[in-house]
């Protein structure tokens, strides 16, 4: 298996059961209010909050990966975040992502990515290009559906509070139904271990 082939991987933070529910009942009334938006919706099992993106890589690369994400929380302790407000991107005109919002007070999940970063680039992987925008993909739109968008962007959502006490490395797998998440490694914040 070569380095541009293989398994599709990213690392991110996982949801609790009970924010997954309130997102997947606020994207059951978005698709009951719209039926024929032409959009594919995340499954609420897979809803995450992605850190970095890698891509696909041969499977000795994943164990690269999962020592770089040990190493990013080594000194991070649980923290605490909130979803809330629903968005766009981009977030006038029509829409491609409908997206709920990641608030970040402590900051910790901003510093969390950084450090993810630093190590996945000194382990070989390249450095994401785009600003760091938290968020949760509810949806992407296939084709416009400015009745849609709008009637996302206006929800209120939230505030759903919990605590981050994990990084995983998860494999997504692309298929008709929509993408599937596999973790393939879990690293716990430092107050976490056992």
């Amino acid at each position: 298996m070569s380095e541009g082939e293989g398994i599709r991987v990213f690392c991110a933070a996982e949801l609790p059961r009970e924010v997954r529910e309130a997102a997947a009942a606020h994207a059951a009334r978005l698709r009951r209010d719209f039926p024929d938006a032409r959009a594919g919706w995340a499954r609420p099992e897979g809803l995450h909050i992605t850190l970095k993106f890698i891509g696909e890589v041969g499977a000795p690369r994943v164990e690269v990966l999962s020592r770089a994400a040990a190493a990013a929380v080594k000194e991070f302790e649980r923290f605490p975040l909130t979803i809330e407000e629903a968005g766009t991107f981009p977030p006038r005109g029509a829409a491609r992502v409908l997206w709920l919002g990641v608030k970040d007070d402590s900051g910790q999940l901003a510093l969390l990515q950084r450090r993810l970063e630093q190590e996945c680039e000194a382990a070989g992987f390249p450095r994401e290009g785009r600003a760091f925008r938290p968020h949760l993909t509810l949806a992407r739109l296939r084709a416009p559906a400015q009745a849609l968008s709008e009637a996302h962007r206006k929800a209120t959502f939230g505030p759903h509070h919990f605590q981050v006490d994990e990084l995983l490395v998860m494999r997504s797998e692309l298929g008709p139904g929509g993408s599937r998440y596999t973790p393939l490694s879990r690293h716990a914040l430092s107050s976490c271990k056992e």
